[in-house]
């Protein structure tokens, strides 16, 4: 099964960019395809991410949130 990250982000986070790198590398590492969604594109999800972004999703399922863990991370996508 291949697993699908989403980045919950907003521009110019600078956070986000950094969890952005990682999930790249961690997500090409382990063949995981992934996403980023701006949060501010929509009501809904800046009212449910508000100031927590980024948040980190693994297959449509909330994982973490401000900082990517990576063992964690990698335990997910290689189940």
């Amino acid at each position: 099964m291949t697993h699908h990250v989403t980045l919950m982000s907003r521009v110019s986070c600078h956070s986000c960019e950094e969890a952005a790198v990682e999930i790249e590398r961690i997500c090409a590492d382990l063949g995981a395809t992934w996403s980023v969604e701006d949060v501010d594109s929509d009501p809904e999800l800046r009212a449910e991410y508000g100031d927590r972004v980024p948040v980190f999703l693994v297959d449509g399922a909330e994982h973490g949130y401000w900082k990517v863990e990576e063992d964690r991370l990698r335990a997910a996508l290689a189940q």
